[in-house]
């Protein structure tokens, strides 16, 4: 789950304990931990709700004024990417505290030797094998190297596919080390470089 750097803020003071979300299927489960810059949430509920289920405490938990306040901010999301007729869900959390992020760390070591490469890109041909859509893998990484900050939705368009499933594979780099998300969109890591450079000089 992406969040804005001011709530990212407020979750890890405490004060945002809850987000209201449009997804065609629910992107968290309860129990299930996710980073949120340097710390990490744990869902602890999960709920499909209608509109006027929202009360002012949802609101307020979720870091707007009023229910409607939250329905604009969710309208506004909604226009830029996603499905605006998507179910709505409710998502409570806790923040955890602080914990380093494995995939910062490895994001950031490009001195990689040669066989680190090969078994990488023999990873990201494994998935480009596995995937319904046909081989993805190189495409995303150069849609990042090219535009760094695009909207996600902009980039999944550029590649005729569905935003959600493109952000799920975006994560599979992330993963791996690749790519780092950002406020918006993403950009590659320094071991993403020299990974993308390795694939573009392997056609030469």
């Amino acid at each position: 789950m992406q969040f804005r750097q001011r709530d990212k803020e407020a979750i890890a003071r405490g004060d945002l304990t809850l987000t209201i979300r449009r997804w065609r299927t629910p992107q968290a489960r309860v129990g299930g931990r996710y980073r949120v810059g340097e710390h990490v949430i744990e869902v602890t509920a999960v709920d499909q709700i209608e509109p006027s289920a929202i009360s002012l405490e949802d609101a307020r938990a979720a870091g707007h004024e009023s229910a409607e306040a939250a329905l604009d901010a969710i309208r506004r999301n909604q226009r830029k990417s996603g499905d605006a007729n998507a179910p709505l869900y409710r998502v409570a959390f806790r923040c955890i505290g602080e914990q380093v992020d494995p995939r910062k760390v490895l994001a950031a070591d490009s001195n990689l030797e040669e066989a680190e490469v090969t078994e990488i890109t023999e990873r990201l041909a494994k998935m480009d094998s596995r995937a319904r859509q046909g081989p993805w893998t190189r495409d995303a990484l150069e849609a990042i190297a090219i535009a760094p900050g695009r909207r996600a939705a902009e980039l999944a368009a550029g590649q005729g596919r569905e935003t959600a499933k493109f952000k799920a594979d975006i994560r599979k780099l992330k993963a791996l080390g690749l790519t780092i998300s950002l406020e918006v969109g993403y950009e590659l890591s320094p071991r993403g470089q020299v990974v993308l450079d390795a694939i573009q000089n392997a056609d030469d």
